[in-house]
């Protein structure tokens, strides 16, 4: 597992459309940028808690079962070529009819229903994080690095989710094969180390 996938994988699953980076740019787009701030922080700290879980199971299950290991990086191939297929085949239409303002409990909440988050952890310390290490406090600025990286992507949809929404618009299918493209290699190079 090379730090080069780690990073892409890292990039394009915090990037790509999900339920957090399409409600912040569609909540951003009703009532502005400062306005979005306590949902956007909401959906940080929630993503900070399910990594901590996703941490904290990954290393038990690897803890309790070492065999599992190679199941879990099969697993994480197998999720990320499925993610890179939903991904070459999502459409490129991210408006709603919802107006209501969503709020800072909303933010926190919505990370318990989101499988995108569990799944993004779960890989992520299963197939990178625990491969190289099983220092707790080294697997815990992982999660936090995970849910920053994340809240970044978060903030440049909401800053910029009329050019998003345009963009996407105009060169949905575009912008879905690079995502795509770019999944399929990070599942590849899992198995070429």
């Amino acid at each position: 597992m090379s730090t080069p996938s780690f990073l892409i994988f890292v990039i394009v699953t915090a990037i790509t459309p999900g339920p957090n980076t399409i409600l912040a740019m569609i909540n951003a787009g009703k009532v502005g940028f400062r306005r979005s701030m306590p949902f956007n922080l909401g959906i940080y700290l929630g993503t900070n808690i399910v990594m901590v879980i996703c941490a904290l199971f990954s290393s038990t299950l690897y803890a309790l079962i070492p065999t599992i290991k190679s199941y879990m990086l099969v697993i994480g191939a197998a999720y990320l070529l499925w993610l890179a297929w939903k991904t070459y085949h999502s459409g490129s239409d991210f408006k709603t009819t919802d107006q209501r303002e969503q709020g800072f409990m909303q933010g926190v909440l919505l990370q318990f229903v989101n499988p995108k988050i569990f799944i993004y952890g779960l890989t992520a310390f299963s197939t990178y994080v625990l491969q190289r290490t099983d220092d707790l406090s080294i697997i815990v600025i992982a999660g936090i690095l995970l849910a920053t990286a994340g809240f970044v992507a978060i903030l440049m949809w909401a800053a910029f989710g009329s050019l998003f929404r345009r963009l996407f618009s105009e060169h949905g299918k575009v912008i879905n094969t690079i995502m795509a493209l770019l999944l399929v290699y990070v599942a590849v190079s899992l198995f070429l180390n």
